[in-house]
């Protein structure tokens, strides 16, 4: 997994040929997903959005963004 911190709270990276953009805090609250610290997070492969959270589920992941999403949550979240 690479990842590039953009801003304090924000981090970009790659996974397996999907991207992924997010924001994360040291700790968790209730905008997070499952109360965790990602608050916003946005899985794509190409142009194609597979999943977005912005404080609640716009685009849940499914198939193949589900194991990208799990492997993000373990490290993050």
């Amino acid at each position: 997994m690479n990842i590039t911190a953009l801003h304090s709270n924000w981090s970009r990276g790659s996974v397996n040929g999907y991207d992924f953009c997010m924001k994360h805090f040291k700790e968790g609250s209730i905008f997070g997903i499952d109360g965790g610290r990602i608050s916003k997070l946005e899985i794509r492969k190409g142009s194609k959005i597979l999943a977005n959270y912005d404080r609640g589920w716009d685009v849940e992941p499914t198939g193949e963004a589900k194991d990208i999403y799990e492997a993000i949550l373990a490290e993050f979240n």
